[in-house]
């Protein structure tokens, strides 16, 4: 009986151990998974237990197929930590098509290094890192880590396809467990069902689980957290970090924590509040004050960014900062305050999520949703926002980076969420003006002076102070779009104003400007302008919102000088048309023996049914059929 018994024991273990290594088998993947995908999340589970105001742990078990080399860049992990986040347990397995072990994670397979981008003076950001390097498809790997996180004003954000294209999702969980007496404030995204509650022992239990997502198919120009397709957000409502307590009930005492983090951290050495209050010596206007306030920052400072501990949040005192010269962006910020106040103008500590075509914050879920900080300075009749880290930024300008979003001030009442300038199309413009004589074989010389302004213009005021020469004259190259040209010779000028502007003079040598047939030359005269960008079509009716974030306007004005002994045959009549997406005008003039072409388009922001995108297409279609119309000449 024993050895029965005994002998039953070891076919059950055999058994167990089979279907532990083959419940990974690639077969066993559903076939509609598979389509258009080049990996498979066969399981994504997140557990987040709080246990309370100033501690948590999660835990996450992680399982992906990778069906062919496109899907190879999934086949890694990496876990972040630092001096509030400590990494308890890391461990990975490598299976096979049939789910068969291959190989398990070592310790000197896992790489630790810092987490620094360039810049950073002081960090205690590190992460660890593995990847299993496999040829062999399909194969599977599964990562299992924990850890314990001591910065309670961070709650996980659960998306089960964030930015993973051609990535489909078998299973997904995400369970949330608060201790008794704190609840968990979270918000659904794009369609997410209510979590299911429960009591357990302790506290409750919040949990979101998600099966058989076949490929998210993002759709152009959709709002960027549209594309992320179903998810969670989730929040505190009371925290502490590293002894600071705080609440993200609402904007109003999350503005309150911001200023307990800055409390008493204003105060400057007296040779400085001297040294500024003659800098303004005799001024009455305050923006005048501000301007000559921020221009000494610029003058004195520099940005490092700094990230130890609570100091990833809280300020650098002001007087360490005009010590040592530097700061992030919080320290600068708080030291362009502080520089302020010494002269008797008020201002707001701002915190925003900075940086092009970030996803916005949401006004309805009051949680640390930010990843810069700036100035805000009321003034009577304006409001100026002021970029502390820049060295070189025009006075009160923003760009795309922090304009048009929102910020959350800092103020003496507690915060208050408020938005940010958006530029218009007038303030955004490329006007060019071109002088092109036109040789009689169709090849040509010109002479092209580009204005841009607002946001247009950061890109050559960029070129012209961050690049050499050389790679100034290799940027303007990438930027010209003419089939086949020399640029002889350029010059860059920055003009700093609210609305700054980069004046760009080029000499161009165009070959084939016009083709010739027989005694006839064709020449589209729109030379640097076509529009080449007409929103992708698609088979199947759109589901998400258009959404176009950018306002700005393009005029051109060429003037061709024509070869002699030659005559115009035909010239596209004047075209003129509008849209709720903006607006088109083009004519060809004969005038004194020349060719003139104008052009103006106008392109309007702002969010459109998913109804529209059709009209959207027609609308850039027409564009990009009368910006290459031709003229026909005759010998």
């Amino acid at each position: 009986m024993k050895k029965l018994i005994s002998t039953l024991s070891f076919l059950t273990s055999i058994l167990t151990n089979s279907f532990a290594q083959n419940q990974w088998a690639a077969d066993k993947i559903p076939a509609e998974l598979k389509e258009k995908a080049h990996a498979v999340i066969r399981t994504s589970e997140t557990f987040f237990t709080v246990k309370n105001i100033g501690e948590a742990t999660e835990k996450v078990h992680y399982v992906i197929t990778i069906l062919d080399e496109q899907g190879l860049d999934h086949a890694h992990q990496i876990v972040f930590y630092n001096k509030l986040q400590k990494i308890n347990d890391f461990e990975g397995v490598l299976y096979d098509a049939k789910g068969e072990k291959v190989k398990r994670l070592k310790n000197d397979d896992i790489k630790d290094g810092s987490a620094n981008s360039e810049g950073t003076l002081f960090s205690d950001n590190r992460y660890k890192y593995a990847e299993f390097k496999y040829a062999i498809f399909p194969f599977t790997i599964e990562f299992n880590y924990e850890t314990t996180n001591k910065n309670m004003l961070f709650y996980p954000t659960w998306i089960p396809q964030e930015d993973e294209e051609n990535v489909t999702v078998e299973s997904s969980l995400f369970k949330v467990k608060m201790p008794a007496g704190m609840e968990l404030r979270y918000k659904l995204l794009n369609g997410m069902t209510k979590p299911n509650v429960e009591d357990v022992e302790g506290g409750k239990t919040y949990t979101w689980a998600m099966k058989g997502m076949k490929v998210y198919e993002n759709e152009p120009y959709a709002p960027q957290w549209v594309k992320v397709g179903m998810g969670v957000l989730t929040a505190p409502s009371d925290f502490e970090t590293e002894g600071y307590k705080g609440s993200a009930k609402t904007w109003k005492e999350l503005g309150d924590f911001d200023n307990l983090l800055a409390k008493n951290r204003d105060i400057l050495p007296e040779n400085v509040k001297e040294e500024v209050q003659n800098l303004v010596a005799g001024m009455t206007d305050p923006v005048q004050k501000t301007k000559k306030i921020y221009e000494y920052l610029q003058a004195k400072t520099r940005y490092i960014s700094i990230q130890l501990g609570i100091g990833g949040w809280q300020p650098f005192e002001a007087k360490q900062v005009a010590e040592k010269g530097y700061g992030d962006c919080k320290a600068l910020s708080n030291y362009t305050q502080a520089l302020l106040k010494s002269v008797g103008i008020p201002s707001h500590y701002a915190s925003i999520r900075g940086g092009s075509g970030q996803r916005e914050v949401q006004p309805d879920f009051p949680s640390q949703q930010f990843n810069h900080a700036m100035l805000c300075v009321p003034v009577k009749n304006d409001t100026l926002w002021l970029e502390c880290t820049s060295q070189d930024n025009p006075f009160g300008y923003q760009g795309n980076f922090t304009s048009d979003r929102y910020a959350l001030l800092a103020t003496p009442e507690g915060g208050k969420l408020v938005r940010t300038p958006a530029y218009k199309a007038s303030d955004n413009q490329q006007i060019r003006k071109i002088e092109v004589n036109l040789a009689d074989d169709g090849n040509a010389t010109a002479e092209a002076t580009n204005i841009f302004t607002g946001t247009l213009h950061d890109d050559y005021a960029d070129i012209k102070t961050q690049l050499s020469p050389e790679d100034q004259k290799k940027a303007l190259y990438k930027r010209i779009e003419i089939p086949s040209f020399e640029l002889n010779n350029y010059s860059i000028q920055e003009e700093k104003k609210r609305i700054p502007s980069a004046t760009v003079k080029m000499s161009l040598a165009v070959r084939k400007c016009a083709s010739k047939s027989g005694t006839r030359m064709f020449l589209s005269p729109n030379l640097m302008s076509v529009e080449n960008s007409i929103p992708p079509a698609s088979d199947k009716p759109r589901t998400q919102e258009v959404e176009l974030r950018n306002a700005y306007s393009e005029v051109d004005t060429v003037s061709y000088v024509l070869p002699k002994n030659i005559t115009v045959e035909f010239k596209p009549e004047m075209v003129k048309f509008e849209s709720k997406f903006g607006s088109y005008y083009a004519d060809n003039q004969i005038k004194d023996g020349k060719l003139l072409y104008i052009r103006k388009f106008v392109r309007n922001r702002g969010k459109f049914p998913a109804t529209a995108y059709v009209e959207m297409i027609d609308f850039y279609k027409k564009i990009a059929k009368f910006d290459k119309a031709q003229v026909v000449m005759k010998f």
